[in-house]
């Protein structure tokens, strides 16, 4: 009888970790966090291969494709907060438009777009400048008058100058995000802990474990390129990496075509999620977005 031979499985994982710098700091307040991490993205080839449970369906595959070509269009602006970055010139001003954006799209859009248009008026459409100047403390002054919801004008001045901290010590958002990431993970951290030292409420989300979903909507803006939605202006994040922005209407699409098991929001569940479009789309995950934006379309125009 001949030998038996035995495999040799590795020790590491193929995935290395990126490294980045981690030492964020705001004037007066020294922070010393530990070194950030995130996994690497693998390649088509390192991809795990899916058993027979794990296979999503044809039918589904197909309809996401689709659907992503579909609505994926500049229709898809109108009445979305995605469409106030479009109304300013240069990259300054669409990064301060879209991150302020962001932060307010929460709720009905009936009542917060309004609230994003007055910036847009105030500000004349040089929101950079109104912001890094302090112009914009007469039209939001630091008072506990309620704002939007449980957002007082306090939060939002407090978001201001949040955001004028960083025009001012890196001259842009995108300088800030690049000096501390090279992945939608990394740009999320960097983003809540800034944010975290400012009193800004629940306009930027203060751990990572929530599904953070306004500043993955952000990171999509920003980095997807080739999209008449999307800016693509933050070239130094690979679109691969980022994360799908995980609301009420995307998670119940998902759990409906079998993608999520669970439509309880979080990090994970939110991973999990853009792992199953990757499947789809494996060098764009977020273009799934799209598709399930227009699977609920499909879903309300059905007779």
């Amino acid at each position: 009888m001949g030998q038996m031979r035995l495999l040799r499985v590795p020790k590491t994982s193929p995935f290395g970790p990126h490294g980045m710098r981690n030492n964020l700091s705001i004037k007066g307040k020294e922070n010393n966090y530990p070194p950030l991490s995130s996994s690497s993205i693998p390649t088509r080839s390192q991809l795990p291969i899916e058993t027979k449970d794990q296979k999503m369906n044809c039918k589904t595959r197909e309809l996401l494709t689709e659907y992503a070509a579909k609505y994926e269009t500049t229709d898809f602006l109108t009445g979305d907060p995605s469409w106030f970055m479009h109304q300013v010139e240069g990259p300054h001003n669409q990064e301060v438009m879209a991150l302020i954006a962001s932060c307010l799209s929460y709720g009905n859009r009936k009542l917060f777009m309004p609230k994003i248009q007055l910036f847009l008026k105030e500000s004349r459409g040089n929101i950079y400048s109104w912001i890094k100047d302090n112009s914009f403390t007469v039209a939001i002054p630091d008072t506990p008058e309620r704002f939007y919801r449980l957002q007082t004008y306090h939060h939002v001045h407090q978001l201001f100058m949040g955001i004028q901290d960083i025009l001012i010590k890196h001259g842009s958002i995108g300088e800030f995000v690049k000096e501390r990431a090279t992945t939608a993970h990394d740009a999320i951290t960097a983003m809540t802990r800034h944010f975290h030292l400012w009193d800004v409420g629940h306009l930027v989300p203060k751990s990572t474990t929530s599904s953070c979903k306004r500043v993955c909507m952000l990171l999509r803006w920003m980095v997807r390129d080739c999209s008449p939605v999307d800016l693509g202006l933050w070239t130094f994040i690979d679109k691969r990496t980022l994360i799908i922005p995980l609301d009420t209407h995307v998670m119940e699409e998902a759990k409906r075509l079998g993608l999520l098991a669970t439509t309880q929001p979080s990090m994970r569940t939110a991973q999990k999620l853009t792992d199953e479009l990757r499947k789809v789309f494996p060098d764009d995950p977020l273009k799934g977005d799209f598709a399930l934006f227009g699977c609920g379309i499909q879903k309300a125009i059905a007779p």
